[in-house]
């Protein structure tokens, strides 16, 4: 943009769950005066939707014929994100462990893909000051021209204690065993997988504390955006 007005910068936020995506992206964009997207709300929320109006998860096109009806928006503001289906509140209800073991199912269907990325391009096109996206296929498929693509990893016995904390009194193997059969999952599907895109930044937060995950990735855009 002319007079030295600084160009929308666009974050993508890849890994498995339990590396601290959501708390370091949020973070990030709060930081940096970013908007933020969880793309994995999104997935839930339209999981949720299924959910509700008794579509069966097991059917790929019984999902498919109805992948555009719910009315999913989120909002991106980093310090309170939220995100509502058909005008309700559902940041609650996403995140129970129903939807947590069925949304896996229902983002694997292309149909439910494509959807989802096109709502994902849209809000990132209309940040105007930019944004940071986290996910699992952000840099490789949903914003592939992203300025700073990073990707989260860390040890899953790490992310196991991580999500069990998070989880309240969850069994950490248990919970290491879903992580881990979650990821083949989302790593083995064929419409956009879990993968690194061959330009992003690795970063082991397996030996960090959030504040140097933090303070690493607001370096790496700080870099990104005096490198412009």
């Amino acid at each position: 943009m002319e007079n030295g007005v600084a160009r929308p910068v666009i974050v993508a936020i890849d890994g498995p769950s339990g590396t601290g995506k959501s708390s370091t992206s949020k973070a990030v964009a709060a930081q940096l005066g970013l908007s933020y997207l969880d793309t994995g709300a999104q997935y839930r929320a339209i999981t949720w939707w299924m959910v509700t109006n008794g579509i069966d998860i097991e059917d790929p096109s019984a999902i498919a014929a109805v992948a555009g009806k719910a009315e999913i928006v989120s909002g991106t503001d980093p310090e309170k994100p939220t995100i509502t289906v058909d005008g309700v509140d559902v940041a609650g209800p996403i995140r129970t462990q129903e939807i947590t073991s069925k949304v896996s199912a229902v983002s694997a269907v292309p149909e439910v893909r494509t959807r989802i990325t096109e709502l994902q391009r849209s809000l990132a096109a209309s940040a105007e000051q930019g944004i940071v996206v986290e996910g699992r296929d952000i840099g490789t498929t949903v914003l592939p021209d992203a300025d700073l693509k990073v990707f989260l990893t860390a040890s899953p016995e790490a992310r196991a204690a991580r999500r069990s904390g998070e989880l309240k009194g969850a069994d950490v193997n248990a919970t290491r065993e879903a992580l881990v059969k979650r990821d083949a999952a989302d790593a083995g599907r064929k419409t956009s997988p879990l993968a690194k895109a061959d330009d992003a930044v690795e970063v082991d937060t397996t030996e960090l504390t959030l504040a140097q995950v933090i303070e690493c990735v607001v370096t790496l855009v700080e870099e990104k955006r005096a490198g412009k």
